[in-house]
């Protein structure tokens, strides 16, 4: 019998996984790629909203995990993940210039804003009224991640690539069991198909599709993140990410001509210099009605949990949401109120 039975390997799959050989506990992993919205993540980890200058949920406590964390598993699966780039949000306005430096004075915004007015001198952007620079930011190169921890399983023997079938699942007094598998717990890392988890299903993770361009622009000549309407993200050999867009109703991973359109043409108020799109994906972000994660315990049965949710900012909340869900199984630690599933309690019980 291992101690856990993981279920999606995104994001919070990989978090989880290493929480669990932090602390040598033995586990399997189902994972079918089914769900890609950690695969075509743009990968920024970014304190502050741009959109409106405020700091991100707890976005101080998850800062303080990543860099180790991801330095572990640079080092477990020798490749390079974690890239240290600055974000620039461009300002449309003097009035845009005034409310960035005061939110820049508000103590808990004073550590990721920066004071210094940057003039554009990158002839391929338009931003007349400069930019502000967004402190401690970076980005994960989610699909590289996937692939390698993927690997890193499979020549464990750790990793059945496969669907999970419900049917197959029986749930005793003592743990799980699942085919030849048995465990004690298991736990659900399935983003958006959660839709598809009988036990999870009465939560209101509603999913929001994401789609990005990369682009060629060997004139843009850019190693910063630069944030207008839409994000251009530097991945190198004169590559750029573009995105992303958010649509509410379209449930499936195919990319759109819409999206596209609506991409080019947020991106064209700003980028001056001629680009070819060499690729466009899309996915569904496993968002929630709050705007907060789905982790904890399920209501009635023993040895079943949950990680999920964790929508656009997954690279930041995935170690601080699993390190917090571990405690709570082996410790008795307690899960962030604002995360735990026990919110849902009364939905669980209408169903």
């Amino acid at each position: 019998m291992v101690d856990y039975l993981i279920v999606g390997l995104g994001l919070a799959g990989i978090a989880f996984c290493e929480r669990l050989e932090e602390h040598s506990k033995t586990f399997m992993v189902i994972n079918d790629d089914s769900q890609t919205s950690s695969n075509i993540a743009g990968g920024l980890y970014n304190p502050v909203i741009l959109k409106r200058f405020n700091l991100a949920w707890q976005a101080h406590e998850q800062l303080g995990l990543i860099q180790h964390f991801y330095k572990r598993l640079e080092d477990k699966l020798g490749v390079s993940l974690d890239h240290k780039v600055p974000v620039l949000r461009i300002f449309a306005s003097v009035e845009e210039q005034n409310l960035w430096f005061e939110a820049a004075d508000k103590q808990r915004l004073q550590p990721y804003l920066s004071t210094k007015l940057l003039i554009n001198n990158n002839p391929s952007l338009n931003a007349p009224f400069g930019f502000g620079e967004v402190l401690h930011t970076g980005r994960v190169d989610t699909q590289k991640l996937v692939k390698a921890y993927s690997g890193y399983l499979s020549k464990k023997k750790l990793l059945y690539e496969e669907t999970f079938n419900f049917d197959d699942l029986t749930i005793g007094t003592n743990g799980v069991s699942y085919g030849a598998i048995n465990a004690k717990r298991i736990v659900f890392a399935t983003g958006f198909g959660i839709k598809r988890n009988r036990y999870f299903n009465y939560l209101p993770l509603n999913g929001t599709k994401g789609e990005l361009l990369t682009i060629k622009a060997p004139l843009l000549k850019e190693e910063r993140v630069i944030k207008s309407s839409v994000f251009i993200i530097p991945v190198g050999n004169d590559l750029y990410r573009i995105g992303a867009t958010y649509k509410w109703k379209d449930k499936n991973n195919e990319p759109t001509s819409e999206a596209k359109l609506e991409l080019l043409t947020k991106l064209e108020t700003f980028l001056k210099c001629d680009y070819k799109i060499v690729n466009h994906v899309a996915g569904i972000r496993p968002t929630v009605a709050d705007r907060r994660p789905l982790v904890g315990k399920h209501p009635v049965l023993d040895h079943i949990y949950i990680l999920n949710g964790f929508g656009s900012r997954g690279v930041m909340i995935a170690p601080y949401a699993s390190n917090q869900l571990y405690e709570y199984i082996e410790n008795g630690g307690s899960i962030d109120p604002e995360m735990d599933i026990s919110r849902y309690e009364k939905a669980y019980i209408k169903v």
